[in-house]
């Protein structure tokens, strides 16, 4: 439900507008160098704030509870929270009653029977986003020399992501995006066979992320219009180099060794200025809605850094089920006892 991995495992917690939110990590090795400083640089390229994005400008402070003593981490399970303040949970009661169209309101309010938390989206707000790339932190310094980038390539159909932005909030509406994810120096071997696939487990994840809609390695859908004479990739040394890159990095469902490529489709925020027809859930009438609070124009834009922390997440899993990672981290220095 709100846990993901085997070996490192996540597990997520909070609302939009509840006291915090936040990540517990458990399986992450000790002896790695951890504090506050490490997260600052991918929580601020999630932050809001930015043009096209929210208005809602939270501290994103981590606050670490468990798990790190002396600056590095101990072996066992580490919490970070992060606290609420810049709240306006008044914006969001009409969607407590008048669910917002594309979003997961309705769902929530069906799912558990009218005790969600609505504010914000509750728990299924993208604020919650926070705790998974702060998890993305810890993973990065796992998998290094690993190392994975990824950058938003068009939104709205278009390069010109300025502009598509800057349309869309004039018209008080919104665009979505493709996020292209890159990871160098992936060893060979990791996944396995059928429902364990490399493939399987970075999309289980990326599809948790709020506004995904699609995923595709390699060339993806572009393969079904290629014959095999072209898509195949002719391996060229004994290591397994390809002289072409169109499985992306995986095959049998098991990285191969090149670089893993995907892609990710991430849809408009349904968060919209403009008057929307919806159902009032205490009369089942139609009735009109117009949203109030504050909304990215286009969430893709802060998507990047959240695509990265959860493909990290997925290698460090891999890779420590793999053994490529010590249980204990061998730098140098490492005081056993006293100070």
């Amino acid at each position: 439900m709100n846990s993901f991995g085997r070996w490192f495992r996540i597990s997520i917690y909070g609302e939009s507008h509840g006291v915090e939110l936040g990540i517990i990590v458990d399986g992450c090795p000790a002896g790695i160098p951890l504090g506050i400083a490490d997260f600052g640089p991918d929580l601020r390229r999630r932050k809001g704030g930015a043009r096209g994005t929210t208005a809602r400008v939270e501290k994103d402070l981590p606050e670490i509870r468990s798990g790190v003593f002396r600056g590095c981490t101990t072996g066992t399970p580490i919490t970070i929270g992060f606290g609420n303040a810049d709240q306006k949970s008044e914006d969001y009661e009409i969607t407590g009653a008048v669910p917002r169209p594309g979003h997961a309101d309705w769902v929530a309010w069906k799912k558990f029977g009218g005790f969600q938390d609505y504010r914000g989206g509750g728990h299924f707000s993208g604020r919650l986003t926070l705790g998974l790339v702060a998890a993305g932190v810890i993973a990065k310094k796992l998998i290094r020399p690993v190392k994975v980038e990824a950058s938003l390539r068009e939104a709205g159909g278009s390069a010109d992501v300025s502009d598509v932005v800057d349309r869309a909030m004039a018209e008080e509406d919104s665009v979505g995006g493709i996020v292209e994810c890159r990871s160098a120096n992936v060893p060979a071997g990791l996944g396995e066979p059928f429902f364990d696939s490399a493939e399987s487990l970075i999309s289980h994840l990326i599809f948790s992320i709020p506004a995904v809609r699609g995923v595709e390695f390699g060339d993806g859908f572009v393969a079904a219009l290629m014959k095999g004479s072209g898509h195949n990739d002719a391996i060229i040394d004994i290591g397994g180099k390809t002289r072409t890159h169109h499985a992306g990095g995986i095959n049998g469902g098991i990285t191969n060794g090149n670089p893993l490529l995907f892609r990710v489709a991430v849809k408009p925020t349904p968060s919209i200025g403009r008057p929307q027809r919806s159902i009032h859930l205490g009369t089942g009438r139609m009735v009109n809605l117009k949203i109030r609070g504050r909304h990215d124009a286009c969430i893709a834009l802060r998507m990047p850094v959240i695509v990265e922390a959860a493909t990290a997440i997925v290698l460090a899993d891999l890779m420590l089920g793999e053994q490529r990672i010590a249980r204990v981290s061998k730098r140098k220095g490492t005081r056993i006892l006293g100070k």
